[in-house]
């Protein structure tokens, strides 16, 4: 099981960065238990093992209206699951991420008459495992089995059982939760600090009086990961374990191209207000559906609200108002991501400008010129723009550089043309304005 290898993995990274010599069980009962469990609060559930607590609510017990559970009991608890975990086959009831045993169990496995032999270690290591999965929106978990990263979460388990100590309305529980915001956190070098690590950092909401971690996107997962290293790409897991386990699979994330729009956002407008653009990039379909694709990357990061922009021809309508400008700022380095060739950044606002340009001059009248220049760059194809380009050129001032656009859409990537011709309407709605 990946919480298994993932547990595993890390440990190894624990050990020589320590010069410690844990075994997974020994790690289990000396740090990972006392941390976790041995708490008034979890810091994640424990599935159907003996350390899950009864179902409780957590309104009641923040608010003294019942008790929490006393060291004897959870002491009980502990030495219930090393019994059972020495004298019972590895499944979901001492295992996490492990399958039921039960055949007509929701959580069960494909059925198989092969005896898998599961050691007593791997147990353990699928509970230290899942505690370093990232959560992100969506209800999905990320496993990275990058030593780093794993080293990174554990820092923050011990942050969190802090803040859970000493914040009486905060429930537990969250652990995956957390590891999503502290690991952003972490990676963000201008807010965090090594010597006060909660400061610049609120990832709680309030609702009732009850506080709770606030689940983190994961654009912002993936672009803080994206700047801490310098990898082309990392493998992750993605899945969650529940009532009905569901399982996303091991995905690439190019990490090249989730810094590409990062960088070319820093690159031509500066990172004043970087932070709110990063919020808009990753929002036009949720985690699952990128998945889907196979990987993830540049186009994954699609803003919310471009795909009519490329697909239907709109032009847009440009706002000057500072979140407009940032979300129009946001379509056009996206584009040029996507495309790859900063040269076009400057190529397509060229273009707009000659465009623009002639909509003020030309024998037949501003009003023809204007339709003409309209219905050119709404066009989202080809073969069309050429078409009407013919059109234009014919009483044009700048055909050099007409003709020099005509090339380049003519030789361009089928693929790429509305993308290009996406970035040009963008240009011309901003000059326009």
């Amino acid at each position: 099981m990946i919480t298994t290898t993932v547990g595993r993995i890390f440990l190894k990274a624990y050990n020589n960065r320590n010069n410690s010599h844990y075994d997974a069980k020994t790690f289990f009962v000396e740090q990972f238990y006392p941390l976790f469990f041995d708490q008034q609060k979890y810091m994640m559930t424990a599935g159907n093992s003996p350390l899950e607590n009864p179902k409780i609510s957590w309104e009641k017990m923040i608010h003294n209206k019942i008790p929490f559970e006393t060291k004897e009991k959870r002491q009980d608890r502990l030495l219930k699951l090393l019994d059972k975990i020495e004298n019972n086959d590895a499944d979901a009831s001492i295992a996490i991420g492990f399958s039921s045993l039960d055949e007509l169990a929701t959580t069960s496995g494909q059925v198989s008459n092969m005896k898998i032999n599961v050691s007593k270690d791997d147990i353990y290591f699928s509970w230290i495992g899942s505690g370093l999965g990232i959560g992100v929106k969506g209800g999905l978990s990320i496993l990275f089995n990058n030593q780093q990263i794993l080293l990174d979460i554990f820092e923050g388990w011990k942050v969190y059982r802090n803040v859970l100590n000493s914040t009486p309305n905060l429930k537990g529980n969250q652990i995956n939760t957390w590891n999503g915001q502290w690991i952003s956190h972490k990676y963000n070098v201008q807010a965090y600090s090594d010597k006060n690590p909660m400061a610049n950092f609120y990832p709680f909401t309030t609702k009732d009086g009850l506080m709770s971690v606030d689940t983190v996107s994961w654009t912002k997962v993936l672009i803080a990961i994206s700047k801490q290293f310098d990898n082309p790409q990392m493998i992750g897991y993605v899945y969650n374990l529940g009532q009905t386990n569901t399982t996303i699979g091991f995905i690439p994330f190019a990490l090249d191209q989730i810094r590409r729009p990062i960088e070319f956002y820093k690159k031509i407008f500066g990172m004043e207000r970087g932070d709110q653009a990063e919020m808009l990039y990753g929002t036009a379909f949720g985690f699952s559906k990128a998945c889907q694709n196979g990987s993830i990357g540049v186009k994954a990061m699609e803003p919310k609200g471009i795909r009519d922009y490329i697909e239907k021809g709109t032009l847009p309508k440009y706002k000057n108002n500072d979140n407009e400008i940032i979300n129009f700022n946001t379509y056009l380095i996206w584009i040029i991501a996507m495309l790859n060739n900063e040269e076009f950044w400057t190529k397509g606002q060229k273009f707009a400008e000659i465009l623009k340009a002639y909509t003020q001059i030309g024998k037949k009248g501003k009003t023809e010129n204007s339709r003409k220049i309209e219905s050119l760059i709404t066009t989202t194809n080809k073969k069309t723009f050429i078409e009407k380009l013919v059109d234009v050129v014919s009483d044009a001032e700048n055909k050099d550089e007409i003709l020099e656009i005509a090339q380049i859409i003519n030789e361009m990537p089928s693929d790429n043309v509305p993308y290009f011709l996406t970035l040009i309407r963008l240009h011309y709605a901003a000059i326009s304005k």
